[in-house]
């Protein structure tokens, strides 16, 4: 199904999830869910210091329970969380400066690792592509890489210094070992293993100087295929980079990624986060309680891409929207999390 035609679009409601007793922060889709019957699992982190963890009642239903709540662990707000890409464990990142890995044991999830080392505030947490390393970022102004051994033993292999501020999320590649860290000094980094020293250096800082943010970048996503990035911030706009896909694949890691196109005017206060579907539709949630959807506009312009809005749900909850999450089987569905300490499920559909 393209939703990308000139066609009218609707996000519907499924349900909303209640339990978190604080703001909820993050969401994360299980990627071994969702498909070939197996019904869809997402976890949720908060300021309560818990994660939940959500299951559909089935692969057909549009109903989601609570199946686990993870805590006792965490001594601060939880602030992120991903899974691994075999879906077998969970990394949840936390202001107690340590990530915890929990891997599910029977009907119980039970933490089997806990990472320490950031001097505080743990602000997000990404595997990379095979599963073989984790990254996390911290107020400290920090990203640590790590290798993940055999017998859950995390062994850092990296502390990357280069922010001048807080950083806010790190994310990988999703086809090459090549990390993103976005920060509150507006820029986005990018960071890569030297092949002489095997250890790892920023290759290319995306900042004002060129066409970047004005002010804290705080999320960022990539396409299905990898050679765009889209970034939100707090200057109100959404930003999409290119990069030669090919040059990057080949091994080319210091491939430059370039300014595309910026849209701004869609949400009037700060842009908190975005996410790429698998089907090209790019999705942000701000503080201004709203979710916008945009994708790829056919009439291109003389420079590159142009992205058009194609749906706005204002309200969509009661209070800021702190994230938003394809689920990443391509079923149309869509997490959004909010300071009003709740989570909905959103179903894209087109309109007859």
């Amino acid at each position: 199904m393209t939703l990308l035609e000139e066609e009218a679009l609707k996000l519907t409601e499924l349900q909303t999830l209640e339990g978190h007793t604080d703001r909820v922060w993050g969401l994360a889709w299980n990627p071994a869910t969702g498909a070939d019957g197996v019904p869809a699992v997402l976890a949720s982190c908060s300021g309560d210091k818990t994660v939940r963890i959500w299951q559909q009642r089935s692969p057909s239903s549009t109903s989601f329970d609570c199946k686990a709540v993870l805590e006792e662990r965490h001594t601060r707000t939880v602030r992120s969380c991903a899974w691994s890409p075999s879906g077998k464990q969970l990394a949840t990142a936390s202001f107690d400066a340590t990530t915890a890995i929990w891997e599910e044991n029977g009907s119980e999830f039970e933490c089997v690792s806990t990472l320490e080392g950031h001097e505080n505030e743990v602000k997000s947490v990404s595997w990379n592509a095979s599963g073989s390393l984790l990254a996390t970022c911290s107020r400290d102004k920090c990203v640590w890489i790590w290798e993940v051994l055999p017998g859950n033993e995390f062994d850092c292999v990296s502390v990357l210094q280069g922010h001048t501020q807080d950083v806010k999320m790190v994310q990988w590649h999703p086809t090459v070992d090549v990390l993103f860290s976005c920060s509150y000094d507006n820029t986005i980094k990018v960071w890569a293993e030297d092949g002489d020293s095997d250890d790892w250096r920023c290759v290319q800082t995306l900042g004002e100087s060129n066409s970047g943010h004005s002010s804290t970048v705080w999320a960022l996503s990539f396409n299905g295929t990898g050679d765009k990035m889209v970034t939100c911030s707090d200057d109100l706009t959404i930003k999409v980079w290119g990069v030669d896909i090919a040059s990057l694949q080949s091994g080319f890691v210091n491939a430059s990624w370039r300014h595309l196109c910026t849209m701004s005017g869609y949400h009037d206060r700060t842009i908190f986060s975005v996410h790429w579907s698998r089907e090209g539709i790019i999705a942000t949630g701000a503080a201004d309680d709203a979710i916008r959807l945009f994708g790829e506009s056919e009439h291109h312009s003389v420079d590159g891409p142009s992205y058009k809005l194609l749906l706005k749900k204002e309200k969509a909850h009661a209070m800021d929207i702190n994230s938003v999450q394809w689920s990443p089987v391509g079923n149309g569905l869509l997490a959004s999390a909010s300071d009003d300490g709740t989570i909905k499920i959103w179903k894209l559909e087109s309109v007859p």
